[in-house]
């Protein structure tokens, strides 16, 4: 992937960066106990604004998809606090929950495009399965926001009435980003959304989480490993090793000029250079 020097991201955090969006407050995440506990994240703090695209990058098993649930409320943390539009969305050490008033405001996409959607299930069913879940409509209704949401994606309503197993794992992905704005969330969390699918449905994906973010105001976690995908879509990244935030800043900045021996590892290990 090209690198470029502005990103969409820039011109939305302009319009309010005085208070985050999305804030997780020393987030520490711990599977098991005793002798066994592993600390899955710890102590780690992220902020998103609204607009925003913001990449976690690091090794497989770094924390960062574990943080990313803990963000979205799929995982609950051991420690930390999650706080969305200036209010407390959950904290640990209380049987508190994320609201599921507030739950439409942040959705995820995930790795495997094919496993998060149903085999039985036409494309365009599975869609409308989330609006009705999200919105009061009618069956029918429904069903016409689902199709409005997958031609948006670039899905055809020929395409909507495959199965999954019919379309290319690109559209498949495309899917699952029309599944998750059925509730025209504020916060979209992609974890490693490129990985299964070749350059060129990258390429598409990108650019249409760019243009997500531009239209919609779409504030967008990125995650992966692909230094290169980061740099295009965010403007600003937190670097994750073994469950810490090692590293933060400006996207230009943290990879043109690292200050950790882990970031610059990472850089070292991109073909090429």
């Amino acid at each position: 992937m090209t690198a470029v020097t502005a990103h969409a991201g820039e011109k939305m955090q302009q319009k309010d960066m005085t208070r985050p969006l999305l804030e997780g407050k020393d987030i520490s995440v711990t599977f098991g106990r005793g002798a066994e506990a592993f600390d899955a994240v710890r102590a780690a703090s992220v902020t998103v604004h609204g607009g925003e695209a913001v990449g976690i990058v690091g090794e497989s098993g770094s924390g960062k998809t574990t943080l990313a649930r803990a963000l979205v409320g799929l995982q609950r943390p051991s420690a930390g606090e999650v706080w969305l539009e200036g209010q407390p969305l959950f904290s640990a050490g209380t049987e508190q929950r994320m609201p599921r008033s507030e739950r439409w405001k942040t959705q995820m996409i995930f790795q495997d495009p094919y496993s998060s959607l149903n085999p039985r299930m036409r494309v365009w069913q599975a869609v409308a399965e989330a609006v009705q879940v999200w919105q009061n409509l009618s069956g029918a209704e429904a069903r016409m926001e689902a199709l409005r949401l997958l031609n948006a994606m670039g899905i055809s309503d020929d395409q909507a009435r495959q199965f999954p197993k019919s379309l290319s794992g690109g559209q498949r992905q495309r899917v699952s980003v029309a599944r998750a704005l059925a509730p025209d969330p504020k916060v979209l969390i992609a974890d490693e959304p490129t990985s299964s699918i070749d350059q060129s449905a990258q390429a598409q994906l990108l650019n249409l989480l760019r243009r997500l973010q531009s239209e919609r105001g779409l504030a967008i976690i990125f995650i992966s490993h692909d230094l290169g995908l980061v740099r295009y879509l965010t403007s600003r990244v937190y670097v994750m090793q073994k469950g810490d935030i090692v590293e933060a800043g400006k996207t230009q900045d943290v990879l043109e000029r690292p200050q950790h021996s882990y970031t610059q590892l990472l850089i070292d290990s991109i073909p090429g250079r």
